[in-house]
């Protein structure tokens, strides 16, 4: 009977402790780093009106949870749950984002880069437990995502050492996150799902200081052209063709009907287990239009000359060569 009673005496102390730590964050303001939704639930399955935190303002923290915060909006009544990677806790030291840029830059018209864009769903094949292959998250089944825009032979470009490093051992949440307005932030959740580990921060500190020291730059064009690509006719026969198999030759016919005659030698596929993986393309100089960054970009040579367009789920691999 006495260990009951010290039992029961250790789980009210321990209660009530756990009153305050939840006291100590009901105090505690954070700001928002990204457009982030706010959800209803914990389990991110509904975000009624929509809503979006706002970069820079700040947020009364009620409660942190398995990685997530629970917040008081700014109506002053409502709470919605968000992800702890949108949030940083007020007082702690804002991290640079711009690392200083040492390297001469390549003039804009004659910058060589790969648009690189992934086939989300033949991503998500191989990399299912990605928070961005979750079915609640999933925004990129069924489109061309962007997974970068690299310059060619060219990395790190001013980046400090100690950046480098995480980047190197992928701890890609550690790196520091990017401060997009909010638009921005919003398309990224569409076009870049990969945001969600960490995906443009590394892309940002390896490739994007190389292109231009204003991350806002850098990915508003990786991402416009991400857009015009997934909407072409290249991105509307893939989502008609899902589980059959297409061609380079085809899909450079349906390139150029898109992007004007003789570019589609600007792209090339990338194949994994007989799925078609990524399209990457040829471009020179710098902007949002892919048609102006095409004529002068050089031609590229696919390892991959045909493959299979998986569709969401698991893919059926009987039908693998």
């Amino acid at each position: 009977m006495r260990g009951i009673f010290y039992n029961m005496k250790l789980l009210k102390i321990l209660g009530l402790l756990g009153l305050m730590v939840l006291s100590l964050w009901g105090r505690q303001e954070a700001e928002a780093i990204s457009a982030c939704p706010a959800w209803n639930d914990l389990r991110e399955q509904r975000n009624s009106g929509n809503w979006h935190l706002r970069s820079g303002e700040r947020y009364r923290v009620d409660r942190h949870y398995k990685g997530h915060y629970l917040i008081l909006w700014s109506d002053g009544r409502s709470r919605r749950w968000v992800r702890e990677a949108c949030l940083r806790p007020t007082g702690e030291e804002k991290p640079s984002i711009h690392p200083a840029v040492s390297e001469p830059r390549s003039n804009d018209s004659a910058l060589p880069s790969l648009l690189v864009l992934s086939w989300h769903n033949a991503f998500c094949e191989t990399h299912a437990n990605r928070k961005e292959c979750r079915p609640v998250n999933n925004l990129g089944a069924g489109h061309l995502v962007l997974h970068g825009l690299w310059p060619l032979n060219r990395s790190y470009c001013g980046v400090p050492e100690r950046l480098k490093a995480l980047d190197r051992q992928k701890r890609w949440r550690a790196l520091p996150p990017l401060r997009l307005p909010d638009s921005l932030s919003r398309k990224m959740w569409r076009y870049m799902p990969g945001v969600l580990s960490g995906l443009d921060r590394h892309e940002w500190v390896k490739h994007g200081c190389c292109y231009d020291p204003d991350p806002v730059r850098y990915f508003g064009d990786a991402l416009s052209l991400t857009e015009q690509v997934d909407r072409s006719a290249v991105g509307e026969y893939l989502r008609a063709n899902e589980g059959r198999r297409v061609t380079l030759a085809l899909l450079r016919r349906l390139f150029e009907r898109s992007f004007g005659p003789r570019t589609g030698t600007r792209l090339a596929m990338e194949c994994r287990r007989g799925l078609l993986s990524e399209l990457r393309i040829s471009i020179t100089g710098k902007g949002d239009d892919l048609r102006e960054l095409l004529p002068d970009a050089s031609p590229l040579r696919s390892r991959c000359r045909e493959g299979i367009v998986d569709a969401p789920g698991r893919y059926v691999k009987r039908n693998f060569r």
